[in-house]
């Protein structure tokens, strides 16, 4: 019937397909016929700068635009230069230190230098 002849959750064997899920008759639960594929921690996301390049540990950026930084008056300006950032996982890939403090940044607002 399927690559998985029982349930994950109670080890029945007593299983049918429903739509695009598997369904267990005995305890309900259910879950996707395509098995789920885990991103590799291993595996580095490609980051990419405004301009499409390659970011990697260790490169210098620009900003392309200036940016507020969300609960204080302060803005990071058009054109400041970060050496040696570090790419992290996230929404916010890029993490960076400057003179104002570190931050967590988006690789969309950066150029590399």
């Amino acid at each position: 019937m399927s690559e998985t002849s029982a349930c994950p959750q109670c080890a029945l064997k007593n299983i049918y397909p429903d739509g695009e899920n598997f369904v267990c008759a005995d305890c309900g639960y259910e879950w996707p016929m395509k098995e789920v594929v885990k991103p590799d921690e291993d595996a580095t996301a490609v980051v990419k700068d405004a301009n499409g390049n390659v970011l990697t540990d260790g490169d210098s950026v620009v900003l392309i635009k200036d940016l507020k930084v969300k609960g204080t008056s302060m803005t990071l300006k058009v054109g400041t230069k970060v050496k040696s950032i570090r790419l992290v996982g996230g929404d916010h890939e890029v993490d960076c230190k400057m003179d104002a403090g570190s931050f967590m940044l988006k690789a969309c607002f950066l150029k590399k230098v």
